[in-house]
């Protein structure tokens, strides 16, 4: 059996394949708070946004995260695990599929309540506001984590790195610049990517 390379040296090896994008070279100015913008607008704009990019990557790859390959929600070594809201007990959520799938239900029921992500400009946002975006970023990372870990190859079969990748960019830049997650060992599965990322 042949052993599957580290994603690091990957990313190394094949620096192109991860950093190729389309369209936009300005992500920086692209994350900024607009003059006169309210930044839990802005948040709650892109927040929104980015769940929206990652539901239609992860449907292109539906049919290849599969129960059957992906047995637990892992990014590399490292694995994921649900946190029960009612105990605060971590738990085993199963296949990469069940779990994001959970996770994407969870964040569409947190955007669709209208007293966390109010749906008419000025009115008013809740007080744990940021840390719902905080909690919502930290999932969709790591739904990105597993897609490039375990589907980065098929991503390039299917023609769809450019598009990963632009959609990955911007996410990290923009977590980056409201501090959205800033935990380490979340970051960790990606760091080299970030770090490319940060420093282009």
């Amino acid at each position: 059996m042949k052993r599957k390379k580290p994603f690091e040296s990957q990313v190394i090896r094949d620096r192109e394949l991860f950093t190729v994008t389309i369209g936009c070279d300005n992500f920086r100015e692209a994350v900024e708070l607009p003059l006169g913008a309210d930044i839990n607008e802005w948040l709650a704009l892109n927040t929104v946004a980015f769940y929206k990019l990652i539901r239609r990557l992860y449907a292109t790859l539906e049919e290849f995260c599969t129960t059957t390959t992906c047995l637990d929600m892992k990014a590399g070594r490292y694995e994921y695990r649900w946190i029960d809201e009612r105990t605060g007990k971590r738990h085993k959520m199963g296949s990469s599929p069940k779990y994001i799938e959970s996770v994407l239900n969870w964040i569409r029921t947190q955007i669709d309540n209208k007293t966390i992500f109010p749906k008419n400009s000025g009115e008013p946002f809740p007080s744990n506001f940021v840390d719902v975006v905080k909690c919502i970023s930290k999932k969709l990372f790591r739904v990105y984590a597993h897609i490039y870990h375990s589907h980065f190859g098929t991503i390039v079969k299917l023609k769809e790195e450019a598009h990963l990748n632009t959609c990955f960019k911007h996410f990290v830049l923009f977590i980056t610049e409201y501090q959205l997650v800033v935990n380490k060992k979340e970051l960790a599965p990606l760091q080299i990517l970030i770090n490319i990322i940060l420093e282009a």
